[in-house]
């Protein structure tokens, strides 16, 4: 019984020490379905619960998993007898009934689960020593290209488990800058930014890292940890752009064919083409293996070159690295004829030209690449049109396409016109073009007058100018219409002014001699022309202009009276607007063709300002000036010839008035109406302008402002804003409701300086909804209240006593017209 008591003591004492409470948190009660949390590795026995029944029941069973460690009492108690291993059995599912006396079943069995809970009893393991990857130069920062994988047989889904990586090691390591970096999670190993950029494999084919992994989430001192060895292997950069591709033209092999390819470093991208010059058909596409095809046939006549773009990005549509160039030349076949210049092309060759001489370039075209055997061509002469004198009468140079006068001289009389046709070829095709060789005739006929002299012609000195004086005729006996034909005539002797010109008549070749400038007596009186007739073509060789060419002509001018010239049409002159009365401002020149003596006048002189000496032409200032006025001042100066038909002629006289600071600064517009609130709750203050008439430099006015007196500056202040503006402000709020009057002086720092005071007017005044209200009695100049009403008593008074004269007139009159009326009854005849 002894031993049976220590026993139940022990139980009891372990009850408070350990955890081994079921899910309700109490230490015994009725037999019931419960779970219980027992934490793995305690050494000690370990009390769970005590179950209790009623009677008949005196004893307990359990079954189940109890894998010899559970074990129960008769009087309920349910422990454990060793330390439990999560990671050999995390859940045991047992069952416990009540029993009588006779080991029958009174009560249950009911399912009783004991949850092993973890603790930290398991370090992390890598599953490889060491690992080996590889990573391209220029990959993308960030994007696994290997794995490291540690596990560790705590319950992951608690701290236990749950592991962290780690990066501790970087060999080589240049400047203290990691290239690599993992992902704490996962154990994914990609690049830095730093590494993404840097990574050559020249300069560093691999690097060795050393990875640690942590439990408890890294968190804690006590955690577990082990290392692993990680060599990377660093690989060139294969998102490079590939040699220029040729592609055959009008090929006909199945299509899309493929003609280049690029690579990124790591699977996963997203290709795509980008055209340089917008095309209506892009003939070129790129798959997600980054395969470049091209889709239809090429046309190297239409494009003979593609640039274009390849283009990779991630999944999020970013650009990994900069767009490769991708060339492709189209390379020819011979799939295109010759092609004539035109329908017909046209030479020309004079009659007298020698055996071998150059006649004209038939340049045909093919659009096969120039520079190869497709886009050589071939000339033949295959038909002569007339075969007269002979045939063969041309040939043509095989490569050069030149032809040559072959056999003699042509004569335009035995054919005017020769057609050829020739025969353009390269390696595969042939085309006919048409060639028309026209003669023409030499220039080997003078022009020759019909007159050689046009005898004379007088003419007055004012004949309009473009009047056509005379009419002269030449001839040619050459082809007509032609240029050896077209006779062009110019005057060699007596015209060294340049007064005619002669006019060709291209269908007659007439020429009409006619007034090119105003004939002068003064200057030549008498024009002993020369005309020369010739062709705009050369002469042939052997063939001179003789006197046949020639002809005379004598042209006499006639005196008119003329009226004066000036010297210039408009005369200019600047003057000060201060410049004194007499001033010379000018002078005018004007000469009369006749030699007569000129009087000058002035006309338009509105203002006066202005006189001319008659004799001189000198002009004087007679009134004092003025540029804000009128800064530009214009007359006309009338020049009349003394004696003769009195002939005027007139110019103008612009006067440039030139600005002298001679007006004082005023106020730029009326400042009337300006009121602040009385009383003032604080200083108040407006701003005004100010200019003046003198004419203003770059700058602009600059004013500067003053107050009249001091006692103005007790309560008023102004300050300059700018040159035009200034604001007046007051010192204080202690004013009356009165109206003030402030003098301001206003100076414009001229040379000399001008001033000029003005007055500004600011009323303080009682304020209703922001606007100046002041009782009728205290208006300045407005009647006060008694006065008006005396006013309306006075003028009540006037109008009663102007009634009542008007009444009592009214009545006089109507008694005299009564009167008036008895009168005449008495002296009217009765009535028959």
């Amino acid at each position: 019984m002894m031993i049976q008591a220590h026993l139940h003591s022990l139980f009891l004492l372990t009850l408070y020490l350990i955890t081994g409470y079921g899910q309700d948190e109490k230490f015994s009660g009725p037999l019931k379905p419960m779970t219980f949390s027992v934490y793995e590795g305690q050494e000690l026995s370990q009390l769970l619960f005590q179950f209790k029944s009623s009677p008949p029941a005196v004893d307990f069973k359990l079954t189940g998993e109890t894998d010899g460690i559970f074990k129960i009492q008769a009087d309920g108690f349910l422990y454990l007898t060793k330390a439990l291993d999560r990671e050999t059995t995390a859940v045991y599912n047992l069952q416990v009934a009540a029993l009588d006396a006779h080991g029958a079943t009174v009560e249950g069995p009911v399912p009783i689960t004991i949850e092993v809970k973890d603790i930290n009893d398991n370090r992390p393991m890598f599953l490889q020593s060491n690992y080996e990857g590889s990573v391209r130069q220029n990959s993308r920062a960030g994007k696994p290209f290997m794995y490291v994988n540690a596990t560790d047989l705590d319950d992951p889904a608690t701290p236990n488990g749950q592991l962290v990586y780690q990066i501790i090691i970087q060999l080589p390591n240049i400047n203290n800058v990691m290239y690599f970096q993992i992902n704490n999670k996962t154990g994914a190993i990609s690049l830095t930014q730093e590494g993404s950029q840097e990574l050559d494999p020249v300069k560093n084919p691999s690097y060795n890292l050393m990875v640690l992994v942590k439990d408890l989430d890294g968190q804690n001192e006590n955690s577990f940890s082990d290392t692993t060895s990680v060599d990377i292997l660093v690989k060139e950069n294969i998102w490079k752009a590939p040699e220029p591709v040729e592609i055959e033209e009008n090929s006909t092999e199945p299509y899309p064919i493929k003609i280049t390819q690029v690579r990124w470093n790591e699977p996963d991208v997203q290709y795509s083409l980008v055209e340089v010059a917008k095309l209506p058909r892009f003939p070129f596409l790129i798959d997600q293996e980054g395969d470049i095809y091209v889709t239809e046939p090429l046309d190297r006549e239409k494009n003979d070159s593609y640039v274009f773009y390849a283009v990779a990005k991630d999944e999020e549509g970013k650009l990994l690295a900069k767009p490769l160039k991708i060339n492709v030349k189209v390379t020819d076949i011979n799939d295109n004829p010759p092609t004539c210049p035109s329908a017909k092309t046209v030479f020309e060759v004079q009659e007298n030209e020698i055996i071998g001489s150059n006649i004209g370039t038939l340049i045909a075209h093919d659009m096969d690449q120039e520079g190869t055997a497709n886009s050589v061509l071939q000339y033949k002469i295959v038909e002569q049109i007339p075969k007269f004198p002979k045939d063969g009468l041309f040939l043509v140079q095989t490569y050069g396409g030149v032809f040559q006068l072959a056999q003699q001289s042509l004569k335009k009389q035995y054919a005017p016109q020769y057609n050829l046709t020739v025969e353009v070829s390269d390696k595969d095709f042939k085309t006919l073009c048409s060639v028309e060789i026209n003669v023409i005739d030499i220039n080997d006929q003078i022009p020759i007058f019909e007159k050689s002299n046009y005898g004379n012609l007088t003419l007055a000195e004012d004949t309009k100018v473009g009047s056509t004086i005379l009419i002269i005729q030449a001839t040619d006996g050459d082809e007509p219409f032609t240029g050896s034909s077209n006779i062009l005539y110019r005057i060699t002797e007596g015209d060294s002014e340049g007064l005619l010109e002669v006019d060709t008549d291209p269908l007659t070749n007439a020429g009409y001699v006619k007034i090119k400038k105003p004939l002068d007596f003064e200057t030549t009186p008498v024009h002993n022309i020369v005309f020369k007739a010739e062709n705009p073509e050369p002469l042939v060789s052997g063939i001179e202009y003789n006197s046949s060419s020639f002809a005379t002509f004598k042209l006499t001018v006639t005196d008119v009276n003329e009226p004066p010239i000036f010297s210039q049409q408009v005369f200019q002159a600047k003057v000060d607007e201060n410049a004194k009365i007499g001033t010379k401002l000018g002078n005018v020149i004007a000469r009369d063709p006749e030699g007569l003596e000129i009087s000058y006048s002035l006309r338009e002189d509105k203002r006066g300002w202005l006189r001319i000496d008659s004799v001189t032409g000198e002009i004087f200032s007679v009134a004092k000036l003025d540029r804000e006025t009128e800064s530009l001042y214009r007359v006309q100066v009338v020049a009349t010839e003394i004696g003769g038909s009195s002939l005027a002629s007139t110019a103008s006289f612009h006067l440039t008035l030139m600005d002298v600071n001679d007006n004082a600064p005023r106020l730029a517009k009326d400042y009337t109406g300006i009121f602040f609130c009385h009383p003032l709750k604080a200083p108040e203050s407006f701003i005004f302008e100010a200019t003046d008439d003198d004419q203003q430099s770059f700058r602009g006015p600059q004013f500067t402002f003053a107050l009249h007196s001091e006692s103005l500056q007790r309560d008023w202040e102004v300050s300059r804003i700018n040159g035009t503006h200034a604001r007046l402000s007051s010192r204080h709020t202690d004013f009356e409701e009165k109206v003030y009057d402030i003098s301001v002086h206003i100076n414009d720092g001229g040379r000399p300086p001008m001033e000029g005071a003005v007055s500004l007017s600011v009323t303080f005044c009682s304020c209703v909804e922001g606007r100046c209200f002041r009782p009728v009695g205290r208006l300045r100049g407005r009647p006060t209240v008694g006065m008006a009403v005396g006013i309306i008593l006075t003028t009540l008074l006037v109008m009663g006593i102007i009634l009542a004269v008007v009444f009592i007139r009214t009545k006089m009159n109507k008694g005299k017209a009564n009167t008036g009326n008895a009168q005449a009854s008495e002296v009217r005849p009765l009535s028959k």
